[in-house]
């Protein structure tokens, strides 16, 4: 039995609902599929034939309420002990995806992580920044998954019992400036739950423009900052905080800071470009990590 959770803002997700009814009845196996809209309308008339579907369900929230109470109130409203977190933008990479995570099943309480792929046809420019940042830094390997089992973990796609929400929940006190996954991920790793990765992709589908990828990057620096300055994390757990623990170690943070607001518009520049570089994108973030600290 199995309840496969989605929550949905801004997009269509009639044709993933398609598919894993077309899988779930494969494997004949006992399933419900929810589909919770976080309070969005744009998709609302294609979403709604979902409700044809049988055991599955699309509903709208009356008001917003964020990623992490969203994961939560999906968790809660299952009727199965097996869940199946997806985001809507994503889409099976193959036909067997449900098969592969119901031989997972089992009485171990274990978070399953099946990866993520980006399609191997260049965007446009104007996506190019988030779509090699992906490829680079989130679609890995199994081999590459497991060196950092925790901060490798994405939770767009994995399967876990029920019963870990009674001790590992997703935070709904933080702001919703993204990292929400960040924080889950380290709490499981603080009560000792395994994370096992497994190799059974989504694709990835909802590229940003390079814009909006840029400026919900500055907002997740805030998350991340939100989060050390709480003590909800450890500032060694995620390598830009650690490399900022460095920088202020030697007294350089304003200088830094003073730098990156001189440099900002370049640094701009270039990742807008057609030859958006990582590297440089890395350096702007932890500029802009201690241009906050610096306020």
């Amino acid at each position: 039995m199995l309840s496969i959770l989605i929550p949905v803002y801004n997009y269509n997700v009639l044709p993933l609902a398609s598919e894993l009814v077309k899988q779930c009845n494969s494997c004949g196996i006992i399933f419900e599929i929810i589909f919770l809209d976080d309070a969005s309308q744009k998709f609302a008339i294609e979403n709604e034939r979902i409700n044809l579907f049988e055991n599955a369900s699309y509903s709208i929230l009356e008001k917003n309420i964020g990623r992490s109470a969203i994961r939560n109130l999906l968790a809660q409203k299952a009727v199965y002990e097996n869940l199946l977190f997806l985001d809507a933008d994503t889409f099976p990479a193959n036909a067997d995806f449900l098969s592969v995570y119901i031989s997972q099943i089992s009485n171990t309480e274990k978070i399953v992580y099946g990866g993520i792929l980006y399609e191997n046809s260049q965007p446009p420019k104007k996506q190019l920044l988030r779509w090699i940042y992906g490829k680079e830094r989130e679609a890995l390997s199994v081999s590459e998954r497991i060196k950092n089992p925790y901060l490798s973990f994405l939770t767009l796609n994995f399967l876990l019992k029920k019963s870990i929400f009674s001790k590992v929940r997703f935070n709904e006190n933080i702001p919703n400036l993204r990292h929400e996954d960040t924080l889950f991920s380290f709490e499981l790793k603080q009560n000792r739950i395994e994370v096992l990765h497994i190799d059974n992709p989504v694709f990835h589908l909802g590229l940003e423009d390079s814009k909006t990828f840029l400026q919900k990057s500055e907002e997740a620096v805030l998350g991340l900052k939100n989060l050390i300055n709480s003590n909800l994390i450890s500032p060694d757990y995620v390598k830009l905080a650690h490399y900022f623990q460095l920088i202020k170690k030697y007294r350089l943070v304003s200088l830094i800071a003073f730098g990156f607001r001189i440099f900002k518009p370049l640094f701009k520049k270039q990742l807008l470009s057609a030859k958006p570089s990582l590297f440089l994108f890395d350096i702007y973030r932890l500029g802009y990590y201690c241009s906050l600290k610096t306020k």
